[in-house]
Parts: structure tokens; sequence; C-alpha cells
């Protein structure tokens, strides 16, 4: 596949670099409302607004950027610019990036948009971690969410959503997805599917069944030396007990099961604790056995409480059923280009696109190669020349969807 390449591909790239980026550990620290993401989205309205794009905004930090007649259908890519906690540079902003490079590419081979409007947009808070729902963004623009339930939403320093958004003159309003005939999100790998095919592009099938449960255990908090081993009710156990029986039961069904956050009280190291709060992500490849996953790993931790003389409680906090991504749409984008077909794979990673797949708007998704397959982490990465193939290939299939 020839590759055309954008003249500012890597200046963009370059300039989004420095922005949140942890001087210890070389992640990146983008929460959503927090000065760094602030300053991305600043960033992409100023970019957007450099190529005489129409930019809309709503009060959640949603932005999307049109192009072409106003009163077309239209056709919308892009991703988002927040991060997880210490993240990798890649998820998210690469979909911006190239979906502004894409542009400049179309541009560059006079497409003009006619019969439709191409957009680009940045969605808030995608990956969570901040307010602990992913996707909120996309979930309150296409109605997956309501607001009655969204601001009661706390982060981890006990800050109301609303109060997060009013700080940085939000006002909580959502802008509207209405013409929307199909969404296009390019994102980097999650993964090695790529690196074992010899790929640097593949478009997704679908999305597994994902969801986030807090336990909370609860005992007796005691003294770390004078209490006896037999008459403590420790909750620390318990939990320990349970995120062991998570990694056997996923690696037994072949599905994902992660411990990656807890909270303890009274947190002393001379304490036996009170208290201790674990959040379970777990990542299946159909519901049921989403359901049934949790439901082991539930009932182990509830007669490992029995036997410890603590209390476990589980609280579903977001559940986001599979997402199967239009097949058509999966099939053209795979086949309809030059060079052969592109592979098609499914991701176990939640995405925006998943969401506005399941709010009825026909979605697909681009990867690029990730040699590493790590994500989430500063080892994450993509090679330029992966890069700009990637947006050789959004910028056909944009071509190809807008054209027609």
């Amino acid at each position: 596949m020839a590759v055309t390449v954008p003249d500012d591909f890597e200046q963009m790239w370059s300039d989004l670099a420095p922005i949140g980026r942890s001087v210890t550990s070389g992640g990146y620290f983008r929460q959503p409302y927090a000065a760094a993401e602030t300053e991305l989205r600043a960033w992409f309205v100023e970019a957007c607004l450099d190529r005489g794009l129409s930019v809309e905004a709503d009060g959640l930090g949603n932005v999307v950027a049109w192009w072409g007649p106003s009163d077309a259908p239209g056709v919308l890519t892009g991703s988002h610019l927040d991060s997880v906690l210490d993240g990798g540079a890649y998820d998210g902003p690469l979909g911006v990036v190239s979906a502004l490079a894409a542009i400049d590419v179309l541009r560059s081979r006079g497409f003009v948009p006619s019969t439709h409007r191409v957009g680009v947009s940045v969605f808030a808070e995608e990956e969570g971690s901040r307010f602990g729902l992913a996707c909120l963004g996309s979930r309150l623009v296409t109605g997956a969410l309501d607001w009655s339930a969204a601001r009661e939403l706390r982060d981890r320093d006990g800050v109301r959503l609303p109060d997060a958004l009013a700080a940085r003159d939000l006002d909580g309003s959502v802008l509207s997805l209405a013409g929307v005939e199909c969404f296009v999100e390019l994102h980097v790998e999650q993964g090695r599917a790529l690196v074992d095919l010899g790929a640097a592009v593949g478009v997704a099938s679908e999305i597994w069944p994902h969801g986030r449960y807090r336990f909370d255990f609860t005992g007796t908090a005691d003294h770390a030396g004078t209490t006896r081993m037999e008459d403590r009710a420790d909750p620390m156990l318990t939990y320990a007990m349970t995120a062991l029986a998570a990694s056997k039961q996923a690696r037994l069904a072949g599905q994902r099961a992660t411990f990656g956050r807890i909270s303890v009280e009274p947190n002393a190291t001379n304490a036996v604790p009170s208290r201790v709060s674990a959040w379970l992500d777990a990542r299946c490849s159909t519901d049921d056995a989403l359901a049934d996953l949790v439901a082991a790993i539930s009932r182990q931790a509830s007669d490992r409480a029995a036997r410890d003389g603590t209390a476990v409680v589980v609280t579903a906090e977001s559940v986001t059923a599979s997402v199967a991504f239009s097949t058509p749409l999966a099939a053209r984008i795979a086949g309809d280009h030059a060079g052969g077909d592109w592979p098609v794979l499914a991701t176990q990673a939640g995405h925006d696109a998943g969401i506005l797949s399941a709010a009825g708007i026909p979605s697909a998704m681009l990867f690029v190669r990730n040699p590493t397959g790590v994500s989430h982490s500063p080892a994450e990465t993509a090679s330029i020349p992966d890069c700009l193939a990637g947006v050789d290939a959004l910028a056909d299939t944009l071509e190809r969807l807008a054209g027609a």
C-alpha cells in the first residue's frame, strides 16, 4: 500500500508529546478536566479552526469539528485525548491526530466533501480514569447515560462531576449527533494480533463485553502485634484469596479478570485493616461468560469471607454488553482498498465506537500495529511508518464513505 505522508502529522505528534508527561516514568497523566487534558482540548480546537473546520463543543468537553456542507449527513471519525493514570501516548490521541492528518491528505488529493460532511470528534472521559465510568462523554451524548445519574459521580478526592465541569466553565450540556450516518475510530492496537499477523493496519469485528465491579470487604480493625492470628477478622486475607481466585477462574475459562485498584482502611502498617475496597475489571468473549465469571469470583469471595469472619458486598459500577460492529461496514473497509484485505480482529478493550454502535450508529474501527503489544503503560508505542499507514487507511476510508 502506497503511503501518503501528511506534511504535519509528525509535527502535531511532537507538539502533543510533552503535554501531561511524567518526567520520572515517561507515562501520561491526562485526566479529564485537569490541566493537561484541558490544554490538549484547546490545542484540538485551534488545529480545527486553522483548517477552516466548523467547531461544535458542549458542556461536557466533547468537541466535534465539521468539514463540508452543514446540511449534509455526517461521516464521523476521531477518538479521545484523556489517558489512564501513567498511560501511554497513543491510546486516544493517535486517533485524533490521525483524523486531522487524514483531512490534510484528502485535501491534498483534491477531495471535497459534497454528499456528506466529515467530522472529527473528541469525546470526554473515555478512560474513566477520574470518575470511574468509561466512555462518559459518548454515553451522555448518545443517551446511554442520563445526566441525573452522571451528576452523582465523584472522583477519588470526592469532587463531584458538576463541580469539576464548573471549574472549567462547562455546564453539562450535550451536543447532538443527529445526522451522523457512521463513525470510524482509528486506535492503536492494545495487543499483539497485528504483530503476529505482520500487518500494519487492521479492522475491528467486535468488542468483548466488560464490566467494573467494586468488592467491599469488611472486618475488624485491630493491633498487628497483640492480636492473635486466630482472633482476627482480616478483610485483607479475603481480598487476597479473591484476587487469586479471579486469576484462576479467568485462566480456566480463557477470559480476563484483573484487580487493579484497592483502597485500605485505616491503611496503617501496624494495624489489621477494617475495610478493603477492590475494583475488578472483567472482560469475556460473550455476555453469558462475563456473568458466569463474575458470579464464580463473587461466590468464592463470599465463601472465603464466611471462613475469615469478614463480609463482602459486590457492586456492579458499570457493565457494557458485547458490541458487534457493522459487518457490512467492516467488510467494506477491510476489503475495498488497494493492496488487499486488512485483517479483521476482535478487541477486548472498550471504546467510544462501541457506545455509538450500541446507540444505533453504524461504527467501525481501524487499528494501528503496536510493536510491544503493551497498552495503558508508558511502553505503549507505534512506529511512524505504521502511523502514516494508518492515516492513509483512514483517509481512504473517509473518502469512500463520504464520497458515496
